[in-house]
């Protein structure tokens, strides 16, 4: 068989190892899986009433164009139910925006290292990859506007940016805005947003009407905690959404992800629990740094990326052997580095035990 010559080149997405997996390889009774930025406290009561009484409809496909979560989203973030789009997690909604917008003769812009689903679907459609290096840990926007010309298609904004953590402020984000030709797509990822503390974080919904070219991304999956039910969104301008429509799946949310998401959003003390609980982790880690002198970029997410100063995957390994999952900086474009999710406070406390007693043992991992 004959696939796409760009196939040959990627590697298919590699999550963290299972917890399961992990206790029968290793014979551990305990381990704490911090490695995908999913939230430790789970999801609202209210998530876990909604799914069960969707569980008696099961044999009937879901509604493929999400009308009641369109009309719930679409009031609580005060837009019309046509600058709307659902997919599979936000990552199908990336895919779907390549699969519309890309193709071979055409490029796409973005930082590096940043959240690598925008290399991986835009390579699979052909398109000339264009990646500009952080600096600092931060977006490089004015080379990123540099290499924009008339083959640009989609310019890639993560913010808060997944690995490092940055953000991008409001008045850097409008700088940028101005110098993208009107024909040019920006995404503005914002899969961590209800976890942003920064007060100069843009209100990009607001800015729709200004820059019809600008697209947003969410999702339930992090602070919703809805990860394994599959389910992000797009907002953009009715025009957008009409033009990238026919690239969706049909059917491509299940019901249950569609009633859990419109009960998770019912539920707002839980979200403003979880971020206070976010940042009061951050703290403990932040000081856990500050005690060590460990490099580190203050994170407006639930993880934070940490500079061990020795390989990545030996601290990977360290803290495998003693019950924790984390992501290994070698695979992220840091390779001396570490990202950790925000954990509980007690799970944060274990971790920073243990890796106190790797740095100040010196440990040499095989």
């Amino acid at each position: 068989m004959k696939v796409k010559k760009q196939i040959t080149q990627l590697t298919p997405y590699q999550p963290g190892k299972p917890i399961e997996e992990v206790k029968k390889e290793l014979g551990l009774s305990k381990v704490t899986k911090l490695a995908s930025n999913e939230n430790p406290f789970g999801s609202s009561p209210k998530v876990k009433e909604a799914i069960q009484q969707e569980l008696a409809f099961l044999n009937i496909y879901p509604d493929g164009y999400s009308a009641s979560l369109r009309e719930k989203v679409a009031n609580f973030l005060n837009v019309k139910e046509e600058q709307l789009i659902f997919g599979n997690g936000s990552d199908e909604v990336i895919q779907i925006l390549c699969r519309a917008v890309l193709t071979k003769e055409s490029n796409t812009v973005m930082a590096a290292p940043t959240f690598p689903q925008y290399k991986h679907n835009a390579v699979i459609e052909g398109a000339e990859i264009r990646e500009v290096p952080l600096v600092n840990g931060e977006h490089d926007l004015d080379e990123m506007a540099n290499q924009i010309n008339e083959d640009t298609r989609i310019v890639w904004v993560c913010n808060p940016n997944n690995p490092s953590g940055n953000y991008i402020s409001k008045e850097r984000f409008l700088s940028f805005m101005k110098k993208v030709p009107a024909d040019v797509l920006v995404v503005s990822d914002e899969a961590y947003f209800e976890y942003v503390e920064a007060e100069d974080y843009p209100e990009t919904i607001s800015l729709l009407d200004t820059y019809p070219n600008l697209m947003i991304l969410r999702t339930f999956s992090k602070a919703h905690g809805l990860a394994a039910l599959r389910i992000g969104y797009g907002i953009a301008s009715e025009k957008i959404i009409k033009l990238i429509e026919p690239a969706r799946e049909p059917f491509n949310t299940s019901r249950i992800a569609q009633a859990a998401a419109i009960a998770a959003l019912e539920d707002e003390q839980f979200i403003k629990t979880c971020y206070e609980k976010n940042r009061e982790g951050l703290q403990q880690f932040y000081a856990f740094c500050e005690k060590y002198q460990l490099s580190y970029y203050p994170s407006q997410a639930n993880f934070i990326l940490i500079d061990f100063e020795r390989s990545g995957n030996e601290v990977f390994q360290y803290l495998l052997e003693n019950g924790f999952i984390v992501r290994s900086g070698e695979a992220l474009g840091f390779p001396t580095s570490a990202r950790i999710t925000v954990g509980s406070q007690e799970q944060n406390a274990e971790i920073i035990e243990c890796l106190s007693k790797m740095i100040e043992q010196k440990v040499e991992v095989q």
